[in-house]
C-alpha cells in the first residue's frame, strides 16, 4: 500500500472533496464506483477488495468497452483519454478505505506509479524507527475555546415545534383484495383544490344552489379525484298547498293588486317582442344589410370537415400528387401516390420491390374500394370523358399507362361485393378488416421503352370527343364521337397520344400473337409493346437554344357548333345506347385527307414551366408559325404548380406558383390581366370554385386555405382558414354533389391523407354580376400600361439621340463656360504646386 498521508480537515462524505490541485499526485485519480460498476469489474468494497488486499488489476479493454456501452454514464468517462493512452494492458485500481485521496477508490494512471504502489521500496532501518516512533506518539488535545459558533449551529438546527401527525387510511373490509385499476397522471400539472380554513369563517349571506325534484338515487363511490365542494341541496318531494289555501290565495286582495300592477308591463313587453325580435343576431343582420348595400363586409362561416381518408397499409412513406373525383359515381374520390422526397433519396440502398397504386376512397364510410397498380409512382391521371372506366396515368419514370375498371363499376357503386369479369386482376391485399379484401386492377397498356421520358409525367388531359388531331397537330372532325386521344406533359416535352390502332402497326401486328397476362384486361391489347406518341412539341426559349421545362398545361374545351361530327358508318346503330363501352381494338386511325378540318378549334394552350414562365404556344406544326411562341411572360418567381381554366369563362386561366397567382385571358398577349401581391407563405396548389365564378381556393405550405373573391378584395384574400391541415397541402379539388346540392373541397397533404370539407353556404351563393366588367377594366388597364411603357421608351430613345447630336455642336456660351472652368483648374494646379514645394514634398511629373 502507498504511504498514508494526513487527512484534510473535512471528511469525504457530506463535506467538501479535496480538489485535484491540493496534494493529490498527477498519476492518481480519486473516483467513486457505483455498485453496478463494482459488480461488473469484481471490485466490491469489503468483499472483493479489503483494507488488507486493496489492489485490483483491471483489463484496459474491459474499461474501454464499458465507456463505449454506457458513454457518459460510465464511472471511467472522466479519464477516458488517459485510459485510451495507457501503454499497458492492465490498469491498477486501489480500494481507498481510509479516504486518503477523498474517495473510496483511486485509479493509477501511469505504469511507474503502478510499479511504485505494488512494489514499494524497503525503507532504511533508521527511517523506519523514526516513522514507528512518530506513529506511537499520540498528540495531546488542546483546550477548546468557544468562539460563538455553537449558537449559530443551534439556530440552524431543525427542531420539532408540534406533535407529529398520525394519519390512518382504511377501506371497507369487503373490498380487501379487490383489483385496483391505476391510470397515468400528468406530473406537469397538479391540481390543488381549495380547502376550508379553520382559522376564520365567513358568514354566508347568499347561497348558489340548485333545486329540482329527482327520483331516488342509489349512493355509490369510486376512486376519483376530489373536486371542489359546493353547497347544493335537492328537494325530493314538492310542497303543495291544500285546496282551501289555494282558494284563499285566489280570492285575496293582494293577488288582485299584483295582477293589476304587472298586467300593463307584460302587455307592453309582448307588444315590443312582436315589433322587434330581441333574439336576432345583430351581426348577421348588419351583414345582410351591408350585402344589400353592395358593401364589402361579409360574415364567413367555417369549413366543415366531413371525412379524413387514409389507409396506412398503402400510404406509408408516400405523398399524393393528384386527386380526382369520379365523374359519374357520387362520393368516390381517387388519389395517386408517389414516394416522398426523403424516401426517394434512400431508394438507391433499398432493394425491396415497392408497389405503386391509385386508391379509390368512399366518402360515405371512409373505406378503400379499389387499387390501380402502376409500374412506378403515379404523378397525374385523368378519367376519359367518353368512358369514365378508362383511366390514363403518367408515372414517375416517364411511362404512360392505361387502366380499365369497367368490371368494378357495380363494386364502386356499392351494389355488389366485386366485379363480374374474370379478365381483370383479382389479386387482393388484406386491409384493416381481415374479412374484407381490396381488389387490385393491373394496368392493361403501357408505353414502349423507347418513348419513356427521362422526367416524370406531371400532367395529363384527355382531348374532348368533339375533335381529334393529326400527326401535324391539325384539328379535324372526330367521327367516332369518342375520346381516343390525350395529352401528357413532362419537363422534357408535351406529347399527344392515340389509343387506336394505326395503319402501320395494324398490318405488322396482324401476324403476331398477343400474349397478355391472364389477370390483365384485354381492352387495349392491340397497343402491344410498340405504343408510342403521335407527336410531341417542346416550347423553345426566345433567342436561345434551350427549351422550357413544362409542368402544367390547359387546353380550351371545344364544343361543336354545327354538324361537323355527324354520324358515320362507325357510329352506333339507331336505338343503340351511346353509353355502350366501345371496342377500342376495332377503332382505326383515318387519313387526314378523308377528315374535314375544323377551323374554329383553338390549337393554342397555356403552359406553366419549371422556370416560372407561362407560355402561350401553338401545338399545330404545319402552319407558318410552326413552333413559334405567341407569348412567354416570366411574371412568376417560382415553379408553376397550377394552370386551370375557369369553369364559367373558358377564355380565363388561373396560374399559381410558389409566391403569387395570375389571371390570364385568351387573346391578350401582353401579359396577365391581374397579378396578386407576393404572399408571405408559399402557395402549393389551388382550384376554381365550382359554384362562384369570382372565387377560387389556394392551399399554402403551412396547411392553410385562402379564399379569394376578386369582386370584394384584390390585395388580400377575403377569408383565410388557418392551419386546417397540419402538413403541406399538395392538391385541392372541388366537387358538387347533385343529390344533396352541397359543395365539397378535397384537400390532400404531404403525408398521403385526404381531408374532405363541406363548403359553407356563404361560399357557394350566387354572386352579383360584375366579373366580366372587372376583366374588361383590367384588360384596359394592361393595354394602357403597355402604351405608356412604349411611349416612355420612345421618348427615352429620342432624348438619347438628341443628346448625342447636341454633344457635337456647342453654343458660344457653353464654350465660354468651358474656358472658365479650365482656367480655374489651372490656377488650382499652380496653388497645389506652390504648397508642396514649400513643404519640400513636390515631385516633378514625368514628361510624356
Amino acid at each position: 500500500m502507498p504511504p498514508k498521508r494526513p487527512k484534510s480537515g473535512k471528511g469525504s462524505s457530506g463535506s467538501k472533496r479535496k480538489s485535484k490541485d491540493d496534494d493529490d499526485p498527477d498519476d492518481i485519480f480519486p473516483m467513486v464506483l457505483t455498485s453496478a460498476t463494482q459488480q461488473l469489474f469484481g471490485c466490491r468494497a469489503d468483499e472483493d477488495v479489503t483494507g488488507e488486499s486493496p489492489y485490483k488489476l483491471l483489463r484496459k479493454d474491459d474499461i474501454v468497452q464499458d465507456m463505449k456501452k454506457r458513454a457518459a454514464v460510465s464511472d471511467f468517462s472522466p479519464v477516458k483519454q488517459t485510459v485510451l493512452d495507457y501503454p499497458e494492458d492492465e490498469i491498477l485500481l486501489v480500494f481507498d478505505r481510509d479516504f486518503l485521496y477523498g474517495q473510496s477508490f483511486y485509479l493509477v494512471l501511469t505504469p511507474e506509479a503502478k510499479e511504485r504502489i505494488l512494489h514499494p521500496p524497503k525503507p532504511e532501518t533508521a527511517e523506519a524507527e523514526v516513522i514507528e516512533n512518530d506513529a506511537i506518539k499520540t498528540p495531546e488535545p488542546r483546550q477548546w475555546i468557544s468562539q460563538g459558533s455553537e449558537q449559530e449551529i443551534e439556530n440552524e438546527c431543525v427542531k420539532e415545534t408540534r406533535e407529529k401527525l398520525c394519519i390512518k387510511f382504511s377501506r371497507v373490509r369487503r373490498k380487501f383484495g379487490a383489483p385496483v385499476c391505476f391510470s397515468d397522471h400528468n406530473a406537469d400539472f397538479i391540481e390543488c383544490p381549495s380547502y376550508k380554513d379553520s382559522r376564520f369563517s365567513i358568514k354566508q349571506m347568499q347561497r348558489d344552489c340548485g333545486l329540482q325534484a329527482v327520483p331516488t338515487l342509489q349512493s355509490s363511490s369510486a376512486q376519483t379525484q376530489r373536486k371542489v365542494l359546493r353547497n347544493i341541496h335537492t328537494q325530493y318531494t314538492p310542497r303543495e298547498l291544500s285546496d282551501e289555501d289555494k282558494e284563499n290565495i285566489h280570492q285575496s286582495e293582494s293577488l288582485r293588486n299584483f295582477l293589476k300592477t304587472v298586467t300593463p308591463r307584460v302587455l307592453h313587453a309582448l307588444q315590443q317582442a312582436e315589433i322587434m325580435d330581441e333574439f336576432t343576431d345583430d351581426r348577421k343582420a348588419l351583414s345582410s344589410a351591408a350585402k344589400d348595400d353592395d358593401s364589402n363586409e361579409q360574415v364567413y362561416e367555417d369549413l366543415m370537415l366531413v371525412r379524413v381518408l387514409a389507409n396506412r397499409a398503402y400510404t406509408k412513406d408516400k405523398t399524393i400528387r393528384c386527386i380526382n373525383w369520379h365523374p359519374t359515381i357520387q362520393g368516390v374520390i381517387a388519389v395517386a401516390l408517389t414516394e416522398r422526397r426523403e424516401t426517394q433519396l434512400n431508394e438507391s440502398t433499398d432493394l425491396t420491390v415497392k408497389q405503386h397504386f391509385i386508391l379509390f376512397y368512399s366518402c360515405k364510410n371512409s373505406t378503400t374500394l379499389l387499387l390501380l397498380e402502376g409500374p412506378d409512382g403515379i404523378f397525374a391521371f385523368d378519367f376519359s370523358p367518353s368512358d369514365p372506366n378508362i383511366i390514363v396515368g403518367g408515372c414517375a419514370n416517364g411511362q404512360v399507362v392505361l387502366w380499365d375498371i369497367s368490371a368494378y363499376v357495380t363494386y364502386l357503386q356499392g351494389t355488389q361485393p366485386g366485379g363480374k369479369k374474370s379478365s381483370v386482376n383479382t389479386d387482393t391485399f388484406a386491409s384493416d378488416d381481415k374479412d374484407k379484401k381490396t381488389p387490385v386492377v393491373r394496368f392493361c397498356a403501357a408505353s414502349s421503352g423507347e418513348s419513356v421520358q427521362e422526367a416524370p409525367i406531371t400532367d395529363v388531359q384527355w382531348l374532348p370527343p368533339t375533335f381529334e388531331v393529326t400527326k401535324t397537330g391539325e384539328a379535324v372532325e372526330n367521327k367516332n364521337k369518342i375520346s381516343v386521344q390525350f395529352v401528357t406533359c413532362s419537363p422534357c416535352a408535351i406529347m399527344f397520344w392515340d389509343v387506336r390502332v394505326s395503319k402501320q402497326w395494324s398490318s405488322w401486328a396482324s401476324g403476331k400473337k398477343h400474349t397478355t397476362a391472364h389477370s390483365v384486361s384485354e381492352t387495349f391489347k392491340h397497343l402491344g409493346r410498340w405504343w408510342k406518341p403521335l407527336f410531341k412539341i417542346t416550347p423553345p426559349m426566345i433567342n436561345t437554344r434551350r427549351d422550357y421545362s413544362p409542368l402544367k398545361f390547359s387546353l380550351e374545351h371545344y364544343t361543336c357548333t354545327d354538324d361537323n361530327t355527324a354520324g358515320t358508318t362507325d357510329d352506333p346503330a339507331d336505338g343503340e345506347s351511346s353509353e355502350v363501352v366501345p371496342d377500342y381494338s376495332q377503332l382505326r386511325t383515318r387519313s387526314a385527307q378523308t377528315l374535314k378540318p375544323l377551323e374554329d378549334v383553338n390549337t393554342r394552350m397555356y403552359v406553366g414551366t419549371q422556370e416560372g414562365v407561362v407560355v402561350y404556344t401553338d401545338w399545330k406544326q404545319d402552319n407558318k408559325e410552326s413552333g413559334h411562341l405567341h407569348n412567354a411572360k416570366s411574371l412568376h418567381h417560382g415553379v408553376v404548380n397550377t394552370v386551370q381554366r375557369s369553369p364559367f369563362y373558358k377564355d380565363t386561366i388561373l396560374t399559381i406558383e410558389d409566391w403569387n397567382f395570375a389571371i390570364w385571358k385568351e387573346g391578350v398577349t401582353d401579359g396577365p390581366i391581374f397579378t396578386s401581391p407576393t404572399s408571405e407563405t408559399a402557395y402549393t396548389a389551388g382550384c376554381c370554385s365550382p359554384s362562384r365564378s369570382t372565387d377560387f381556393f389556394i392551399g399554402n405550405e403551412d396547411g392553410s386555405i385562402e379564399v379569394w373573391d376578386l369582386l370584394k378584395k384584390t390585395k388580400e384574400p377575403v377569408q383565410v382558414y388557418k392551419h386546417v391541415i397540419k402538413a403541406r397541402i399538395t392538391c385541392i379539388k372541388s366537387w358538387s354533389a347533385t343529390t344533396s346540392k352541397h359543395y365539397y373541397l378535397a384537400v390532400s397533404d404531404d403525408v398521403a391523407a385526404v381531408f374532405v370539407f363541406r363548403l359553407p353556404k356563404s361560399l357557394y351563393k350566387k354572386e352579383s354580376l360584375g366579373l366580366e366588367k372587372f376583366f374588361e377594366l383590367e384588360e384596359d388597364r394592361l393595354k394602357d400600361f403597355q402604351r405608356r411603357v412604349a411611349k416612355m421608351k420612345k421618348e427615352a430613345d429620342e432624348l438619347r439621340k438628341k443628346g448625342e447630336t447636341n454633344k457635337q455642336i456647342k453654343t458660344p456660351e457653353e464654350q465660354k463656360e468651358e474656358e472658365i472652368e479650365m482656367k480655374e483648374y489651372k490656377e488650382y494646379l499652380t496653388l497645389e504646386e506652390n504648397i508642396l514645394k514649400g513643404l519640400g514634398l513636390w515631385q516633378a511629373p514625368a514628361e510624356a
